[in-house]
């Protein structure tokens, strides 16, 4: 987990809490803005989670690459 998709967790987790605050005390208000909070945390979340998969894939594309370089090497050598 990053630091975008933790961040993002938090603030969706306090605009959830602002959010039904206000529909307890009938503050429109408070619901309002704590569902435009939740918005920006679930925006954050997905941000972090577009971040992770990125890392995820060059990860990937590293490891394949050393891969492929082995298997050149060893084709090379049974050629040999």
């Amino acid at each position: 987990m990053n630091k975008d998709q933790l961040k993002g967790k938090g603030k969706d987790l306090m605009g959830r809490v602002q959010r039904q605050a206000g529909e307890w005390t009938d503050n429109p208000e408070d619901q309002a803005k704590g569902a435009g909070k939740q918005l920006e945390g679930k925006g954050q979340q997905m941000l972090g989670n577009l971040r992770e998969a990125g890392k995820d894939l060059k990860r990937d594309l590293q490891g394949h690459d050393k891969e492929g370089g082995d298997d050149r090497k060893e084709r090379k050598r049974n050629a040999a």
